[in-house]
């Protein structure tokens, strides 16, 4: 049976609703696609253009911060405009779990693209701390305990010499502890690395004697370049079995390692009951007597081969050094009449 003329004309007309609706359909998914084409690069704009910081600003992001924390505190820092613009970028990227904690130094005009990828790279503010060689560990307690920016309390005095004193680089919100740490790390590492590569025939047989060695060393001469003669001359009298007379190791057995604040008394010099007094005990010191430095510790594992066995000093601000002791007497009256001249 053939169509009639209304059956017809109805399956006409829902074919052209069916593709008025598909037209509208791929209309509309067109305009969503073009608006959110245009979304996206309204927003790349946004985030590329500079921050309105006029000056480098000092932002701090306590551990522990979330994106909206962390989004709202740049906003009120002043860095960026838009706390919600930096959400949604953000989230977008995938990085809300990238955000590091610390202390930032934000450039000035830095975009907030900027922003997100010195707080994705963890590029926070470096400071730093000195324990200059040879302070005792009690002294290089105090240095880190007077450090403004360092936090925490050291519970106990590390025992003397163990601690590599150099220049640490640190963060803040990193503790005292941390940093004392370190440096009984860092010491350890040096032995490991030196000792294996020592001179042979050292007087000495153990790296903790080595390190009293060398903790003398540090405490007689300032003068870098000297530290190998000195350490020379000290192995080449326990070679001999001489004292090692340094006047350093009396001083420490006095004072603790502090400050004499004037010359050595006859009767110090003279007193065999003080254990570092190495005018009258044979050897090593009982402990050391500062915490060595790595070149006092590399001169010591491997000293230059000379024949000195005394050194005084030579009014230079270092030492003459004398292989006999008929030498060395020269060059004692010679810093004696520097010492009168100066006065």
């Amino acid at each position: 049976m053939s169509e009639t003329r209304s059956e017809k004309k109805s399956s006409g007309l829902i074919g052209k609703l069916l593709v008025w609706a598909l037209i509208l359909l791929l209309g509309g998914a067109l305009l969503l696609a073009g608006g959110a084409f245009l979304a996206w690069n309204w927003m790349q704009g946004e985030v590329a253009e500079p921050g309105p910081a006029a000056e480098e600003t000092i932002v701090t992001l306590p551990r522990g911060s979330g994106l909206i924390a962390i989004a709202n505190r740049l906003e009120e820092a002043g860095v960026i405009e838009d706390a919600q613009l930096f959400r949604i970028w953000v989230t977008i990227d995938g990085g809300d779990r990238d955000l590091r904690a610390g202390e930032y130094a934000i450039p000035a005009g830095a975009s907030l693209q900027d922003i997100y990828d010195q707080l994705r790279s963890g590029d926070t503010i470096q400071y730093f701390v000195t324990a200059p060689e040879g302070r005792t560990s009690a002294q290089i307690v105090r240095i880190l305990n007077e450090n403004p920016v360092l936090t925490g309390e050291i519970t106990e005095v590390p025992a003397e010499g163990t601690l590599l004193p150099e220049t640490y680089s640190f963060h803040r919100g990193d503790t005292r502890q941390h940093i004392l740490d370190r440096m009984r790390e860092d010491q350890q590492a040096l032995l490991d690395q030196l000792w294996p590569d020592r001179a042979d025939d050292l007087p000495f047989d153990t790296p903790e004697e080595a390190i009293i060695l060398a903790s003398i060393v540090e405490k007689e001469t300032g003068v870098a370049s000297e530290r190998p003669l000195v350490a020379s001359v000290f192995v080449n009298r326990l070679r001999r079995g001489m004292m090692l007379e340094s006047d350093p190791t009396i001083i420490y057995g006095i004072t603790g390692g502090e400050p004499l604040g004037r010359g050595i008394r006859r009767s110090e010099l003279d007193n065999d009951q003080n254990p570092y007094n190495t005018y009258f005990i044979d050897g090593l010191t009982p402990t050391p007597i500062a915490n060595p430095g790595r070149d006092a510790i590399a001169a010591v594992l491997n000293p230059p081969d000379t024949g000195y066995l005394f050194f005084v000093a030579d009014g230079t601000g270092g030492h003459a050094f004398a292989e006999t002791y008929r030498e060395h007497q020269r060059n004692v009256a010679n810093w004696r009449r520097i010492e009168r001249e100066r006065r």
